[in-house]
């Protein structure tokens, strides 16, 4: 239950982080919206979302889920406050999975350097579910499916002549990531494990 509960801890933290990324870097790039609206905080209360960071992730740690999963409320900015507006439309959705990814190294830099301290039970719970859960955070955030990170990288780098392709996937873009979730994560799992255990043993 105690490692349980760890993890729950690391995961809300990683979320958190994730979303803080989004809002200083929309506001290093001239939008102030996230400061604004009481975003730029690690007080989990401003960034809970009831089924993303409740709901599901207690549902998850009830059922004894061997992983646990679950997001905070998005960050809102103004993009026409945001310059460069394209690239930095990108910019600020990449933070987001950049964030998860320095934690990684973070907590793989810890297991590597502090082996003392990486040896305590509780710290080592940590540091393993930091790695984890921030790769899959990264990897799944990126998959340029509407409403994740990636797909503004995605809608980015498309040109305009493919407008109608982007009108279909905001459109039908929560429906297509429930599809690929169901049928399709599963598959990417086994490369997450891969190189969390290649990390580990770094």
């Amino acid at each position: 239950m105690q490692e349980q509960i760890l993890i729950l801890l690391v995961l809300v933290f990683s979320i958190i982080i994730h979303e803080l990324a989004h809002g200083y870097s929309a506001e290093f790039l001239g939008d102030a919206t996230p400061r604004l609206q009481g975003r730029l905080t690690l007080n989990p209360i401003p960034h809970i979302d009831p089924i993303g960071s409740i709901f599901l992730p207690m549902m998850l740690f009830f059922l004894h889920s061997p992983i646990l999963f679950g997001w905070a409320k998005p960050i809102e900015y103004n993009p026409r406050n945001i310059s460069p507006r394209k690239l930095g439309g990108m910019l600020v959705a990449f933070a987001g999975p950049l964030s998860n990814l320095v934690l990684v190294f973070a907590c793989v830099s810890v297991l590597s350097f502090y082996p003392v301290l990486a040896s305590h039970e509780i710290f080592s719970v940590i540091l393993h579910a930091g790695i984890f859960i921030n790769l899959i955070l990264a990897i799944f955030n990126l998959i340029p499916i509407p409403p994740l990170d990636g797909h503004h990288i995605l809608f980015g780098l498309l040109p305009d002549s493919l407008f109608g392709l982007k009108i279909f996937l905001r459109r039908y873009g929560f429906l297509i990531l429930l599809v690929f979730i169901f049928f399709m994560w599963k598959n990417i799992i086994p490369f997450i494990e891969f190189i969390y255990t290649k990390l580990i043993t770094f």
